[in-house]
Protein backbone atom coordinates (compact mmCIF):
# COMPACT_ATOMS: atom_id res chain seq x y z
CA UNK A 1 0.00 0.00 0.00
CA UNK A 2 1.40 3.18 -0.85
CA UNK A 3 2.06 5.89 1.16
CA UNK A 4 -0.32 9.01 0.79
CA UNK A 5 0.17 12.51 0.25
CA UNK A 6 -1.28 13.67 3.11
CA UNK A 7 0.79 10.79 5.69
CA UNK A 8 4.14 11.98 3.39
CA UNK A 9 3.59 15.45 4.97
CA UNK A 10 2.91 14.20 8.11
CA UNK A 11 6.40 11.92 8.18
CA UNK A 12 7.99 15.45 7.29
CA UNK A 13 6.96 16.84 10.16
CA UNK A 14 8.28 14.20 12.35
CA UNK A 15 11.65 14.28 10.60
CA UNK A 16 12.44 17.57 11.14
CA UNK A 17 11.46 16.76 15.24
CA UNK A 18 13.95 14.19 14.69
CA UNK A 19 16.44 16.30 13.08
CA UNK A 20 15.83 18.84 16.12
CA UNK A 21 16.12 16.78 18.72
CA UNK A 22 19.60 14.97 17.58
CA UNK A 23 17.96 12.07 18.42
CA UNK A 24 19.44 8.67 17.30
CA UNK A 25 17.06 8.18 14.22
CA UNK A 26 17.78 12.38 13.15
CA UNK A 27 21.80 11.03 12.96
CA UNK A 28 21.19 8.42 10.60
CA UNK A 29 18.52 11.04 8.55
CA UNK A 30 21.91 13.29 8.67
CA UNK A 31 24.47 10.57 7.68
CA UNK A 32 22.30 9.55 5.29
CA UNK A 33 21.55 13.57 3.71
CA UNK A 34 18.14 13.04 4.24
CA UNK A 35 16.08 15.58 5.95
CA UNK A 36 12.45 15.32 3.27
CA UNK A 37 10.63 12.72 1.39
CA UNK A 38 8.89 13.98 -1.47
CA UNK A 39 7.71 11.13 -2.91
CA UNK A 40 6.80 7.47 -2.05
CA UNK A 41 9.83 6.57 -3.47
CA UNK A 42 11.78 9.11 -1.38
CA UNK A 43 9.93 7.14 1.34
CA UNK A 44 11.44 3.55 0.70
CA UNK A 45 15.41 5.07 0.99
CA UNK A 46 14.25 6.03 4.27
CA UNK A 47 16.41 4.07 6.81
CA UNK A 48 14.61 1.04 8.69
CA UNK A 49 15.01 1.66 12.45
CA UNK A 50 15.60 -1.54 14.75
CA UNK A 51 14.64 -2.83 18.38
CA UNK A 52 19.14 -2.69 19.09
CA UNK A 53 18.63 1.45 18.14
CA UNK A 54 15.85 1.39 20.80
CA UNK A 55 18.21 -0.60 23.35
CA UNK A 56 21.09 1.57 22.55
CA UNK A 57 19.41 5.04 23.06
CA UNK A 58 18.69 3.63 26.93
CA UNK A 59 17.49 5.49 29.13
CA UNK A 60 16.10 8.79 27.37
CA UNK A 61 17.42 8.62 24.32
CA UNK A 62 14.28 8.25 22.42
CA UNK A 63 12.92 11.30 23.80
CA UNK A 64 12.31 14.15 21.11
CA UNK A 65 9.56 16.11 22.50
CA UNK A 66 10.91 18.30 25.11
CA UNK A 67 11.06 16.60 28.73
CA UNK A 68 8.28 18.90 30.30
CA UNK A 69 5.93 17.98 27.62
CA UNK A 70 6.60 14.11 28.66
CA UNK A 71 3.87 12.45 31.23
CA UNK A 72 4.43 9.09 31.08
CA UNK A 73 6.99 6.14 30.00
CA UNK A 74 6.47 3.01 29.15
CA UNK A 75 9.21 -0.39 28.80
CA UNK A 76 8.66 -3.57 26.33
CA UNK A 77 7.91 -6.65 28.53
CA UNK A 78 10.70 -8.36 26.79
CA UNK A 79 12.91 -10.43 29.55
CA UNK A 80 16.50 -10.43 27.47
CA UNK A 81 18.93 -7.53 26.73
CA UNK A 82 18.60 -3.80 27.74
CA UNK A 83 15.25 -2.45 28.00
CA UNK A 84 13.55 -0.23 25.61
CA UNK A 85 12.07 3.18 26.97
CA UNK A 86 9.58 4.61 25.05
CA UNK A 87 8.39 8.38 26.59
CA UNK A 88 4.59 9.80 25.99
CA UNK A 89 3.48 13.10 25.91
CA UNK A 90 0.21 14.18 26.92
CA UNK A 91 -1.53 13.92 23.24
CA UNK A 92 0.62 10.62 22.72
CA UNK A 93 -1.82 8.91 25.57
CA UNK A 94 -4.85 10.70 24.52
CA UNK A 95 -4.31 9.69 20.89
CA UNK A 96 -3.35 5.54 21.69
CA UNK A 97 -6.95 6.00 24.20
CA UNK A 98 -8.63 6.84 20.84
CA UNK A 99 -7.54 4.12 18.57
CA UNK A 100 -8.03 1.57 21.31
CA UNK A 101 -11.69 3.10 21.89
CA UNK A 102 -12.13 2.44 18.12
CA UNK A 103 -10.49 -0.86 18.52
CA UNK A 104 -13.65 -1.80 21.12
CA UNK A 105 -16.15 -0.05 18.96
CA UNK A 106 -14.99 -2.04 16.06
CA UNK A 107 -15.11 -5.22 18.40
CA UNK A 108 -18.89 -4.23 18.98
CA UNK A 109 -18.47 -3.19 22.61
CA UNK A 110 -20.69 0.02 23.91
CA UNK A 111 -20.55 1.88 27.22
CA UNK A 112 -22.92 -0.52 28.43
CA UNK A 113 -20.58 -3.16 28.40
CA UNK A 114 -18.19 -4.46 31.43
CA UNK A 115 -14.73 -4.91 30.65
CA UNK A 116 -12.33 -6.86 32.80
CA UNK A 117 -9.12 -6.56 32.38
CA UNK A 118 -6.57 -8.95 32.88
CA UNK A 119 -2.95 -8.24 32.02
CA UNK A 120 -0.32 -6.23 33.58
CA UNK A 121 -0.17 -2.59 35.01
CA UNK A 122 3.25 -0.74 35.63
CA UNK A 123 5.89 -0.39 33.13
CA UNK A 124 4.32 -2.72 30.57
CA UNK A 125 1.34 -0.95 28.07
CA UNK A 126 -0.86 -3.33 28.31
CA UNK A 127 -3.41 -3.19 31.24
CA UNK A 128 -3.32 0.78 31.30
CA UNK A 129 -3.46 0.77 27.74
CA UNK A 130 -6.87 -1.67 28.15
CA UNK A 131 -8.07 1.09 30.46
CA UNK A 132 -7.75 4.19 28.76
CA UNK A 133 -9.33 2.61 25.77
CA UNK A 134 -12.17 1.55 27.48
CA UNK A 135 -12.57 5.18 29.73
CA UNK A 136 -12.47 6.86 26.52
CA UNK A 137 -15.32 4.71 25.85
CA UNK A 138 -17.29 5.51 28.75
CA UNK A 139 -17.54 1.90 29.34
CA UNK A 140 -17.27 0.19 33.42
CA UNK A 141 -13.92 -0.85 34.12
CA UNK A 142 -12.89 -3.53 36.32
CA UNK A 143 -9.12 -3.44 36.51
CA UNK A 144 -7.95 -6.47 37.83
CA UNK A 145 -4.58 -7.14 36.46
CA UNK A 146 -3.08 -10.10 36.16
CA UNK A 147 -3.28 -13.20 38.32
CA UNK A 148 -5.58 -14.39 41.64
CA UNK A 149 -7.76 -16.75 39.47
CA UNK A 150 -10.05 -17.20 42.66
CA UNK A 151 -10.52 -13.78 42.52
CA UNK A 152 -11.07 -13.01 38.88
CA UNK A 153 -13.81 -15.60 38.53
CA UNK A 154 -15.51 -14.17 42.07
CA UNK A 155 -15.52 -10.42 40.25
CA UNK A 156 -16.24 -11.99 36.90
CA UNK A 157 -19.19 -13.31 38.40
CA UNK A 158 -20.33 -10.52 40.52
CA UNK A 159 -19.56 -7.87 38.76
CA UNK A 160 -21.32 -9.96 35.26
CA UNK A 161 -18.65 -8.78 33.07
CA UNK A 162 -19.14 -9.01 29.44
CA UNK A 163 -15.87 -8.19 28.08
CA UNK A 164 -12.91 -10.34 29.11
CA UNK A 165 -9.49 -8.79 28.08
CA UNK A 166 -6.92 -11.08 28.24
CA UNK A 167 -3.50 -13.05 26.62
CA UNK A 168 -4.84 -16.14 24.64
CA UNK A 169 -3.02 -18.00 27.66
CA UNK A 170 -4.79 -16.76 30.26
CA UNK A 171 -8.35 -16.72 28.67
CA UNK A 172 -7.71 -20.29 28.31
CA UNK A 173 -6.46 -21.19 31.94
CA UNK A 174 -10.14 -19.15 32.57
CA UNK A 175 -12.13 -21.27 30.29
CA UNK A 176 -10.81 -24.65 32.07
CA UNK A 177 -11.22 -23.45 35.24
CA UNK A 178 -14.71 -22.16 34.85
CA UNK A 179 -15.64 -25.51 33.03
CA UNK A 180 -14.21 -27.17 35.70
CA UNK A 181 -16.09 -25.39 38.65
CA UNK A 182 -19.06 -26.12 36.96
CA UNK A 183 -19.76 -21.86 37.08
CA UNK A 184 -20.43 -21.28 33.26
CA UNK A 185 -24.58 -20.45 33.89
CA UNK A 186 -22.95 -17.78 36.21
CA UNK A 187 -20.77 -16.02 33.98
CA UNK A 188 -22.03 -13.33 31.83
CA UNK A 189 -19.47 -12.86 28.61
CA UNK A 190 -19.76 -11.91 25.62
CA UNK A 191 -16.86 -11.40 23.90
CA UNK A 192 -13.35 -11.50 24.30
CA UNK A 193 -10.02 -8.86 23.24
CA UNK A 194 -7.16 -10.64 23.35
CA UNK A 195 -3.83 -9.77 22.31
CA UNK A 196 -0.16 -9.87 23.07
CA UNK A 197 1.02 -13.32 22.16
CA UNK A 198 0.58 -15.40 18.80
CA UNK A 199 -2.07 -17.66 19.12
CA UNK A 200 -3.47 -21.03 16.46
CA UNK A 201 -7.18 -21.22 15.22
CA UNK A 202 -7.23 -24.41 17.31
CA UNK A 203 -7.41 -22.22 20.51
CA UNK A 204 -9.16 -19.77 19.24
CA UNK A 205 -11.88 -22.00 18.50
CA UNK A 206 -11.82 -23.72 21.81
CA UNK A 207 -11.60 -20.37 24.52
CA UNK A 208 -14.79 -18.94 21.79
CA UNK A 209 -16.74 -22.60 22.47
CA UNK A 210 -16.04 -23.26 26.07
CA UNK A 211 -16.65 -19.77 27.22
CA UNK A 212 -19.40 -18.86 24.56
CA UNK A 213 -17.96 -15.73 23.22
CA UNK A 214 -16.96 -13.89 20.04
CA UNK A 215 -13.08 -13.33 20.33
CA UNK A 216 -11.37 -10.10 18.57
CA UNK A 217 -7.08 -10.48 18.03
CA UNK A 218 -5.87 -6.58 19.12
CA UNK A 219 -2.42 -5.92 17.39
CA UNK A 220 0.53 -3.52 19.18
CA UNK A 221 3.33 -3.52 20.55
CA UNK A 222 5.04 -1.00 23.37
CA UNK A 223 7.36 0.59 20.29
CA UNK A 224 4.51 1.93 18.71
CA UNK A 225 2.09 2.74 21.39
CA UNK A 226 0.90 -0.49 22.87
CA UNK A 227 -1.89 -2.92 22.07
CA UNK A 228 -4.95 -0.79 20.00
CA UNK A 229 -3.11 0.00 17.09
CA UNK A 230 -5.42 -2.59 15.25
CA UNK A 231 -8.53 -4.92 15.17
CA UNK A 232 -10.09 -7.92 13.79
CA UNK A 233 -14.06 -6.88 12.73
CA UNK A 234 -17.12 -9.15 13.04
CA UNK A 235 -16.31 -10.69 9.74
CA UNK A 236 -12.45 -11.68 10.80
CA UNK A 237 -10.95 -11.38 7.50
CA UNK A 238 -7.57 -9.64 8.89
CA UNK A 239 -7.20 -6.71 11.28
CA UNK A 240 -8.08 -3.11 10.85
CA UNK A 241 -5.52 -0.56 12.01
CA UNK A 242 -5.54 3.33 12.09
CA UNK A 243 -3.86 4.74 8.64
CA UNK A 244 -4.37 7.90 9.92
CA UNK A 245 -1.77 7.39 13.26
CA UNK A 246 0.41 4.99 11.60
CA UNK A 247 1.71 3.88 7.55
CA UNK A 248 2.49 0.03 7.48
CA UNK A 249 4.61 -1.10 4.80
CA UNK A 250 5.17 -5.58 4.55
CA UNK A 251 8.81 -5.84 3.39
CA UNK A 252 11.06 -9.05 2.19
CA UNK A 253 12.83 -9.52 5.76
CA UNK A 254 15.74 -10.96 3.94
CA UNK A 255 15.90 -7.80 1.03
CA UNK A 256 14.37 -4.92 2.92
CA UNK A 257 12.42 -4.01 0.05
CA UNK A 258 9.07 -3.76 -0.29
CA UNK A 259 6.63 -6.70 -1.03
CA UNK A 260 3.09 -6.57 -3.05
CA UNK A 261 0.21 -6.33 -1.20
CA UNK A 262 -1.53 -9.90 -0.22
CA UNK A 263 2.30 -10.78 0.10
CA UNK A 264 3.51 -12.16 3.37
CA UNK A 265 6.58 -10.33 4.83
CA UNK A 266 7.87 -8.36 8.10
CA UNK A 267 5.68 -5.83 9.16
CA UNK A 268 7.54 -2.52 9.72
CA UNK A 269 5.13 0.93 11.10
CA UNK A 270 5.92 4.67 10.55
CA UNK A 271 4.12 7.09 13.83
CA UNK A 272 2.56 9.64 11.65
CA UNK A 273 1.97 11.98 14.61
CA UNK A 274 3.68 10.33 17.52
CA UNK A 275 5.20 13.08 19.76
CA UNK A 276 7.28 11.49 22.77
CA UNK A 277 9.12 9.12 20.75
CA UNK A 278 8.33 8.80 17.17
CA UNK A 279 9.77 5.90 15.02
CA UNK A 280 10.18 6.16 10.81
CA UNK A 281 10.31 2.16 9.34
CA UNK A 282 10.15 0.46 12.48
CA UNK A 283 11.26 -3.22 11.48
CA UNK A 284 8.34 -4.83 14.23
CA UNK A 285 9.95 -8.61 12.74
CA UNK A 286 6.58 -9.42 13.09
CA UNK A 287 4.98 -11.71 9.93
CA UNK A 288 1.91 -10.82 7.94
CA UNK A 289 0.57 -9.59 4.87
CA UNK A 290 -1.43 -6.57 3.83
CA UNK A 291 -4.97 -8.20 2.93
CA UNK A 292 -5.52 -6.01 -0.33
CA UNK A 293 -9.19 -4.62 -1.08
CA UNK A 294 -11.91 -3.06 0.75
CA UNK A 295 -13.79 -5.43 4.26
CA UNK A 296 -17.17 -6.07 3.52
CA UNK A 297 -18.13 -4.32 7.01
CA UNK A 298 -17.74 -1.42 4.85
CA UNK A 299 -14.75 1.12 7.08
CA UNK A 300 -12.14 2.66 5.04
CA UNK A 301 -9.32 2.04 7.51
CA UNK A 302 -6.93 -1.00 5.73
CA UNK A 303 -6.56 -4.78 7.11
CA UNK A 304 -3.30 -6.69 8.11
CA UNK A 305 -4.01 -10.69 8.07
CA UNK A 306 -3.36 -12.38 11.51
CA UNK A 307 0.50 -12.40 12.77
CA UNK A 308 1.25 -15.76 11.25
CA UNK A 309 5.08 -15.45 13.89
CA UNK A 310 7.91 -13.35 14.08
CA UNK A 311 11.15 -13.80 11.48
CA UNK A 312 12.97 -14.61 15.00
CA UNK A 313 10.93 -17.55 15.78
CA UNK A 314 12.56 -19.31 13.06
CA UNK A 315 14.39 -22.59 14.97
CA UNK A 316 17.31 -24.36 13.07
CA UNK A 317 16.88 -28.03 13.77
CA UNK A 318 19.35 -30.70 12.15
CA UNK A 319 20.03 -28.32 9.38
CA UNK A 320 16.27 -27.48 8.75
CA UNK A 321 14.52 -24.28 9.04
CA UNK A 322 11.23 -24.55 11.46
CA UNK A 323 8.82 -22.24 12.56
CA UNK A 324 6.42 -23.30 15.04
CA UNK A 325 3.56 -21.96 12.83
CA UNK A 326 4.32 -25.05 10.71
CA UNK A 327 3.89 -27.44 13.88
CA UNK A 328 0.36 -25.93 14.62
CA UNK A 329 -0.81 -25.99 11.44
CA UNK A 330 -0.39 -29.78 11.55
CA UNK A 331 -1.70 -30.51 15.03
CA UNK A 332 -4.54 -28.78 14.38
CA UNK A 333 -6.03 -31.77 12.20
CA UNK A 334 -6.10 -34.10 15.00
CA UNK A 335 -9.37 -33.66 16.62
CA UNK A 336 -8.43 -36.25 19.65
CA UNK A 337 -5.77 -33.50 21.10
CA UNK A 338 -6.27 -29.72 22.61
CA UNK A 339 -4.99 -26.37 22.00
CA UNK A 340 -2.11 -27.06 24.04
CA UNK A 341 1.40 -27.87 23.02
CA UNK A 342 5.55 -27.54 23.60
CA UNK A 343 8.52 -27.89 21.92
CA UNK A 344 11.90 -28.23 23.28
CA UNK A 345 14.88 -28.67 21.73
CA UNK A 346 17.63 -30.71 23.15
CA UNK A 347 21.37 -31.29 21.60
CA UNK A 348 22.17 -34.88 23.06
CA UNK A 349 25.19 -37.12 21.73
CA UNK A 350 26.40 -34.62 19.08
CA UNK A 351 22.85 -34.23 17.43
CA UNK A 352 20.04 -32.00 17.60
CA UNK A 353 16.62 -33.56 19.05
CA UNK A 354 13.23 -32.15 18.91
CA UNK A 355 10.14 -33.15 21.33
CA UNK A 356 6.77 -32.31 20.79
CA UNK A 357 4.55 -32.71 24.09
CA UNK A 358 0.59 -32.52 23.46
CA UNK A 359 -2.67 -32.58 25.16
CA UNK A 360 -5.37 -35.30 25.15
CA UNK A 361 -8.11 -37.01 27.02
CA UNK A 362 -7.32 -40.51 28.40
CA UNK A 363 -9.61 -42.32 25.92
CA UNK A 364 -7.42 -42.82 23.19
CA UNK A 365 -3.99 -45.10 22.52
CA UNK A 366 -1.22 -42.50 23.67
CA UNK A 367 1.71 -44.05 21.90
CA UNK A 368 -0.46 -44.60 18.47
CA UNK A 369 -1.54 -41.28 18.16
CA UNK A 370 2.55 -40.17 19.29
CA UNK A 371 3.23 -42.14 16.25
CA UNK A 372 0.43 -40.64 13.80
CA UNK A 373 1.64 -37.08 14.81
CA UNK A 374 5.36 -37.63 14.46
CA UNK A 375 4.85 -39.27 11.02
CA UNK A 376 2.70 -35.83 9.82
CA UNK A 377 5.10 -33.37 11.35
CA UNK A 378 7.82 -35.37 9.46
CA UNK A 379 6.32 -35.41 6.27
CA UNK A 380 6.01 -31.42 6.93
CA UNK A 381 9.52 -30.64 8.51
CA UNK A 382 11.45 -33.38 6.71
CA UNK A 383 12.53 -35.25 10.00
CA UNK A 384 10.98 -37.15 12.64
CA UNK A 385 10.44 -35.75 15.95
CA UNK A 386 9.73 -37.04 19.13
CA UNK A 387 5.95 -37.11 19.59
CA UNK A 388 4.97 -37.07 23.66
CA UNK A 389 1.26 -37.51 24.37
CA UNK A 390 0.61 -36.04 27.83
CA UNK A 391 -2.88 -35.99 30.09
CA UNK A 392 -5.14 -32.59 29.60
CA UNK A 393 -3.50 -30.29 32.41
CA UNK A 394 -0.21 -31.87 32.18
CA UNK A 395 1.19 -28.85 30.84
CA UNK A 396 1.79 -25.51 32.14
CA UNK A 397 -0.65 -23.12 31.88
CA UNK A 398 0.13 -18.71 32.16
CA UNK A 399 -1.59 -16.05 33.91
CA UNK A 400 0.42 -13.87 30.99
CA UNK A 401 2.34 -14.85 27.50
CA UNK A 402 2.97 -19.21 27.62
CA UNK A 403 6.39 -19.94 26.81
CA UNK A 404 5.67 -22.67 24.07
CA UNK A 405 8.90 -23.02 22.32
CA UNK A 406 12.19 -23.77 24.90
CA UNK A 407 15.41 -24.60 23.24
CA UNK A 408 17.56 -26.26 25.50
CA UNK A 409 20.39 -26.19 23.71
CA UNK A 410 22.06 -23.15 24.65
CA UNK A 411 21.27 -22.86 27.98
Amino acid sequence: MQISQQQLDLVNDRIRALVEAGSFYGKKLAEAGITHVETPEDFTKLPFSEKKDLRDAYPLGLMTAPEEEIVRIHSSSGTTGTPVIIPYTAKDVDDWAIMFKRCYETAGITNMDRIQITPGYGLWTAGIGFQNGAEKLGAMVIPMGPGNTDKQLQMMQDMKSTVLCSTSSYALLLAEEIEKRGIKENIHLKKGVIGSERWSDKMRKHISESLGIELYDIYGLTEIYGPGIGINCEYNEGMHYWDDYLYIEVIDPKTGEPVPDGEMGEIVITTLVKEGAPLIRYRTHDLSRIIPGKCKCGRCYPRLDTIMGRTDDMMKIKGVNVFPSQIEEVLANFNEINSEYQIRISHLDGKDTMRIYVESTGDVDFDALSKRIAEKVKSRIGFTPIVKVVEVGVLPRSMKKTARVIDERFD
